[in-house]
């Protein structure tokens, strides 16, 4: 199969723009998954609850249908953030979408800084979901710092990750490859760059979105400072295989009982 990221440098607001950024770089591009930033609609960085409703839609929103109409282009399942509106809450949320049809949403559980200001924690497990052949488990940046996340995603029967990010300290390119290691499992982490200062935050983002194999390898990774597309072909049946000798399976040396 053919895996990828689109790398975003998003106006903060202008969704118009953003989609116009994405629809130009993915121009001519032929996959079988894109996974996109976190939030890449709005950009990252509120500055009260009022503007990040005011930026915020239902699932079936136009973020959502732009994701459909990059979905029909390109022929992938995409994968992107957004922010999800249930109610009077706020969601930093993942949709994962084919063609005309929305498979499903997951809600960040890890919140990072002041998006606990502005956000509800997800409220549901992450969620693994069967996809034009592959089996795919969704988590949102901050997550990977919790180990727990990948790690519950790969018992879950996840071969790939996708990972929409906006990155601002310098760890997760280095620790992913550890993640997939550690869980046998393929991630591609969708990552931005630019700054954004609004408010009391002044956040540079590291850019440099990565594809990193069932091994911990890096399969692909971009530049720290401009738009990118990036695309790979992996074999997700790879995942499949726990075994690291003829006598060590990842999973069936597990010690949960051992453990806090």
């Amino acid at each position: 199969m053919i895996a990828g990221y689109i790398q975003t440098d998003p106006e903060f607001g202008n969704k118009p723009k953003n989609f116009r950024q994405i629809f130009s770089l993915a121009t001519d591009t032929r996959a079988d998954l894109l996974v996109l930033p976190e939030l890449f609609a709005t950009g990252y960085t509120f500055t009260s609850p009022e503007e990040t409703a005011q930026l915020a839609e239902p699932v079936n929103g136009p973020t959502a249908r732009f994701m459909m109409e990059l979905s029909k282009l390109t022929g992938a399942v995409v994968v992107g953030g957004f922010i999800e509106q249930e109610e009077d809450r706020m969601y930093n949320s993942s949709l994962v979408v084919t063609g005309e049809t929305i498979l499903g949403s997951y809600r960040k559980i890890h919140l990072f800084n002041r998006e606990k200001l502005w956000f509800s924690g997800g409220n549901k497990a992450p969620e693994v979901f069967e996809v034009a052949g592959f089996r795919l488990g969704v988590m949102i940046c901050f997550d990977w710092f919790f180990p727990e996340t990948a790690r519950t995603l790969a018992l879950k029967g996840a071969q790939i990750i996708a990972h929409p990010s906006n990155l601002v300290m310098p760890y997760c390119q280095r620790s992913m490859p550890l993640r997939c290691l550690e869980n046998r499992v393929f991630a591609i982490t969708a990552n931005r760059i630019g700054r954004e200062t609004r408010g009391a935050d002044d956040f540079l983002f590291t850019g440099a979105s990565q594809i990193t194999g069932h091994k911990g390898d890096i399969l692909s990774q971009g530049p720290v400072d401009q738009p990118h597309i990036a695309l790979v072909e992996l074999d997700p049946t790879a995942a499949d295989d726990k075994n690291l000798n003829d006598y060590n399976h990842l999973f069936n040396d597990r010690n949960p009982s051992f453990y806090y």
